[in-house]
């Protein structure tokens, strides 16, 4: 029998991120993937590669959800980037009409390109929303630190303390990832299930950030937990997946490399 995994993301042009990665992961993985877009992200060439959005809008989304969850058995998702708080409303709607065996998200609090009461509005909107439902939240640096409020993220003790008040919002397991953004040789993420931390650790492979990490990061995670993993295991398969599609990163003429999800 066919494991199967459900994303609810963005699509984004180049392919080094959103549901065109998760996907891939998916794939990669030996997980049949299935996919709902709720915007479509296309970098602006002419505009140093700034962020162009177009939210899907509201009842598409509806529609894909429905089609989506009549043709398949489907109890294992990621969220990925949803983008306003109409699409908030909906796959919080979507999500709450069935049980789901893991809920992964990973919460894509900012667009650039959004304005900032709107974007804030976003972010209030998933908090509230989709937050509790998720058996594993995935913030990085960033969104670590909206999410628990915190002024500054610059260690790993900071990161763990970030990861225990986002517990506290409702999701069963926080990943935070420190990534490349934190001092040391290590990328670092803290693994918090309300009790015990867990740091999965790995070299840094170069200083800079690569395009489309986090969103393969949630996807394997949820990969392996469609294959029934536990969390903790597929937390780590996952931080390996990624790292060795960090080292075999694909270059393009956008100022930034992408993740390979086939190495």
């Amino acid at each position: 029998m066919v494991d199967l995994a459900y994303v609810i993301a963005g699509s984004e042009a180049t392919g080094g991120a959103g549901l065109q990665v998760d996907l891939k992961t998916f794939q990669q993985l030996g997980v049949y993937g299935v996919g709902t877009t709720t915007c479509i992200v296309s970098f602006d060439p002419k505009n140093d590669w700034g962020h162009r959005f177009f939210p899907v809008p509201a009842e598409v989304i509806a529609d894909q959800i429905e089609a989506a969850t009549a043709a398949h058995d489907l109890d294992v998702v990621k969220i990925g980037m949803l983008g306003t708080p109409a699409t908030i409303d909906v796959v919080a709607e979507g999500l709450e009409k069935q049980s789901w065996r893991h809920v992964v998200l990973d919460p894509v609090l900012i667009c650039k390109g959004q304005e900032a009461g709107a974007a804030l509005d976003t972010d209030n909107a998933l908090r509230a929303q989709v937050l509790p439902h998720a058996t594993v939240v995935t913030p990085n640096l960033f969104e670590a630190r909206m999410l628990s409020g915190m002024d500054d993220i610059t260690s790993v003790d900071q990161l763990v303390e970030a990861a225990r008040r986002i517990h506290d919002l409702g999701p069963q397991y926080v990943v935070a990832k420190g990534g490349v953004e934190l001092d040391g040789e290590d990328a670092v993420d803290v693994l918090f299930d309300g009790s015990e931390v867990t740091l999965l650790t790995a070299p840094k492979v170069g200083n800079e950030r690569v395009s489309g990490a986090g969103c393969t990061l949630a996807a394997a995670i949820t990969a392996e937990l469609a294959k029934g993993g536990s969390v903790a295991d597929a937390a780590a398969r996952a931080k390996d997946f990624v790292t060795a599609g960090i080292k075999a990163r694909v270059s393009a003429n956008t100022p930034f490399d992408t993740v390979w999800q086939g190495a």
